[in-house]
């Protein structure tokens, strides 16, 4: 995608190459007529977002209900990482051009899409974890819309600590890490990998958290390498790669963020009542 081109969310959806659009179809109308019976639900009236749910639980009715009651309900509880996205207020456009949370064009090789998560580019003294993690889900929710395969597929997250200060670490009390590893399962797509790189010795107790309050499966996914990523040659120019810089990715994905700013009004609507 070029730097300048536009990409607003929308409720439009196709089905994917395989797909029974009579079954998937059905299917969505009883989802979206069982989240009306729902109402303290108060779930987006929006088919896309319902089906990005309904193929990350392969298609089973049942499980999609509780995965998306679990979504709204963390919608509802987490304020700190759902209310107030505005992309314009002035704490949100700092971590936006810094670049927290970086979605890459290249894809590894089995088409899953990437993301690298620069865990030691903000400032601890200026900005909390909490905030660091709402900008990070609002560039997440979009990537979902753009890139509905990651609810089948999954997500390759490369977590960059280059640079990482006693400072990042103290933000990482262990109840933060388990809020912050219990939303995963509340969304329609999970990591498929989490690969921790350019990882010092100091940082170990805050990965040793993250482990205890992951499943086995999940467990299984991390990987911790004291050097870069090799996951491919197309990553980031500070991962030793030969695609876009940590700067070029993170304008890109401010513009993107800011021209949904109407997205994000909407959205906050929509959060458990009960």
């Amino acid at each position: 995608m070029a730097g300048d081109e536009i990409y607003i969310v929308s409720s439009e959806y196709q089905f994917f190459d395989g797909e029974d659009s009579a079954i998937v179809g059905k299917q969505l109308d009883d989802l979206n007529r069982w989240l009306e019976e729902n109402p303290k639900i108060n779930a987006m009236k929006c088919s896309a977002r319902n089906l990005l749910f309904l193929r990350g639980c392969k298609y089973d009715l049942e499980k999609t209900k509780k995965k998306l009651k679990s979504f709204y309900a963390l919608k509802a509880i987490r304020k700190e990482w759902f209310w107030n996205r505005d992309p314009f207020s002035p704490d949100i456009q700092e971590l936006l051009t810094i670049g927290v949370f970086l979605p890459l064009p290249e894809k590894d090789d089995k088409d899953r899409p990437i993301v690298v998560i620069r865990t030691a580019a903000h400032d601890p003294k200026k900005h909390s974890q909490n905030l660091v993690l709402k900008v990070s889900k609002m560039i997440l929710d979009i990537l979902l819309y753009m890139q509905p395969e990651v609810a089948t597929v999954g997500i390759m997250a490369i977590f960059d600590m280059d640079g990482v200060t006693l400072g990042h670490g103290l933000q990482m009390t262990p109840m933060h890490i388990k809020k912050s590893v219990e939303s995963w399962s509340c969304y329609p797509s999970k990591p498929k990998m989490l690969e921790f790189v350019n990882v010092p010795t100091h940082v170990n107790l805050v990965l040793n958290t993250f482990r205890f309050f992951m499943t086995s499966k999940m467990k299984s996914r991390m990987i911790v390498r004291k050097t870069t990523s090799q996951l491919n040659s197309n990553l980031p120019k500070e991962l030793g790669g030969k695609g876009q810089s940590y700067s070029e990715l993170a304008l890109k994905w401010k513009r993107i963020v800011e021209q949904n700013a109407d997205f994000f009004v909407e959205d906050e609507k929509y959060r458990s009542t009960s």
